[in-house]
């Protein structure tokens, strides 16, 4: 009985620990995420507006012919 109970606690501190590992992992991860997330956005930003300055030169030129 006292070697179950006592695999019983090992397995429970087992599953805290890699409980412990896999929330930390996905803070990780989220973090990440939103790290990329803000990237992409100001590097689609930017081609935006060149693509826009782009055009506008693209107007410019069909109005001038």
């Amino acid at each position: 009985s006292q070697f179950e109970s006592i695999c019983r606690t090992i397995g429970s501190v087992l599953m805290a620990i890699v409980n412990g590992i896999g929330s930390i992992l996905t803070a990780i991860i989220n973090g990440i995420v939103s790290l990329f997330d803000i990237v992409i956005s100001c590097l689609t930003c930017g081609r935006r507006k060149r693509t826009h300055r782009s055009t506008r030169t693209r107007t410019h030129t069909t109005s001038r012919v």
